[in-house]
C-alpha cells in the first residue's frame, strides 16, 4: 500500500511530538499513548515507532558527536594502555564507563518487565496519574538538588542510581529525561550537567528500543512505509537537536518548574477527558 499525504503529515506531526517530549521532562511515551486516541490508531504503527526512535537517536548522536568521538577514542586508548586499572583512565574514558553502567538497569528491567508494562500501563488514566504524581518528584528533586557537582564527578554508584531512575520511565507518564535529570540533581549535579548526562544516557536506550521495534516489524510481517518513516525520522532528528540545545541553555539559569506545571495541567485535562468518556 502506497503512503498517502495523510501518512506523511502524521509522521511529521509525531516526529515533532516525539522529539519535544523525549528530551523535555514531560514523557514521550505518555504523549504517544495519548496520540492514537486523538488522531487514530494508525499513529501507533511500527512504521512511525521505528522512524521516531531513529530520529531521536540521530539527534543525540549528531548533537553530541564530539563527546561520542572523544569518549570512543579515549576509551580505546586507555583500554590498551591501562587495561582494567580504572584509576589511570582519563575523564572521557570514565564517562563512557559510567554511561555503560547507567544503561544496565534499563536493559534488565526492559527485558524482564517490558511486556507487563505494555499490557497494564498504556492507558490514558494511568498516563495522567503518572504525569501528575511524578511532577512532584521532579519539582522536589530540582529544588533540593545540589549545584556543586559536574559530570566528571559521576562514579559507579551515582550512574547506577541515575540508571535505575531511567528504568522507571518504562511506565508511560514518568518521563525518561525527567527521571534521570531528577536523580542526577538529587545526587548533587548542577542542572546543565544533569541534563547532559541524561541526554548521553538516552542513546543506548533509544537504540535498544529501535532494534526492538524493527524486530517486531520483521517478525510480525508489518509493511513498513519507508517514505513516512524517513519523514518522521528527519523531523524528529532536527527538532530533537533543537530541543536539546534549547534545554541545555535554558537550564543554565532556570528551573524545571514550567515543565512541572505543564505535566500537572495535562494530567488534569486527560483525567477530565477520561471521566467524560472522551478518552
Amino acid at each position: 500500500m502506497d503512503p498517502t499525504l495523510a501518512d506523511y503529515l502524521r509522521a511529521i506531526f509525531l516526529g515533532v511530538v516525539q522529539a519535544v517530549t523525549e528530551f523535555l521532562p514531560i514523557s514521550s511515551s505518555g504523549h504517544l499513548v495519548l496520540a492514537p486516541r486523538l488522531f487514530g490508531e494508525e499513529t501507533s504503527s511500527l512504521t512511525f515507532d521505528i522512524g521516531l526512535h531513529l530520529g531521536t537517536l540521530v539527534a543525540v548522536l549528531v548533537y553530541f558527536w564530539r563527546d561520542w568521538w572523544q569518549i570512543t577514542k579515549a576509551t580505546a586508548a586507555d583500554t590498551v594502555h591501562h587495561g582494567p586499572r580504572l584509576a589511570r583512565w582519563g575523564a572521557q574514558s570514565r564517562l563512557g564507563l559510567w554511561l555503560a553502567v547507567g544503561t544496565l538497569p534499563a536493559i534488565i528491567v526492559g527485558v524482564l518487565a517490558q511486556d507487563a508494562v505494555e499490557e497494564r500501563f498504556r492507558e490514558p488514566a494511568v498516563v495522567a496519574v503518572m504525569l501528575i504524581l511524578f511532577s512532584f518528584v521532579i519539582d522536589f528533586g530540582d529544588r533540593r538538588g545540589g549545584d556543586d557537582r559536574r559530570i566528571e564527578g559521576m562514579g559507579v554508584r551515582r550512574s547506577l542510581l541515575i540508571g535505575a531512575a531511567q528504568a522507571l520511565a518504562l511506565v508511560p507518564g514518568v518521563s525518561r529525561s525527567g527521571a534521570t535529570i531528577t536523580a542526577a540533581r538529587l545526587v548533587g549535579f548542577e542542572r546543565p550537567s544533569a541534563a547532559r548526562f541524561s541526554f548521553l544516557l538516552s542513546a543506548p536506550v533509544i537504540l535498544g528500543a529501535g532494534i526492538f521495534k524493527v524486530t517486531d516489524a520483521v517478525s510480525g510481517g508489518e509493511q513498513v512505509m519507508w517514505g513516512p518513516l524517513f519523514a518522521g525520522a528527519l523531523t524528529s532528528a532536527i527538532v530533537g537537536a533543537l530541543v536539546i540545545r534549547g534545554l541545555l541553555r535554558y537550564l543554565v539559569t532556570r528551573t524545571l518548574r514550567v515543565f512541572v506545571w505543564y505535566r500537572i495541567a495535562l494530567g488534569l485535562v486527560v483525567l477530565g477527558a477520561v471521566a467524560a468518556g472522551i478518552l
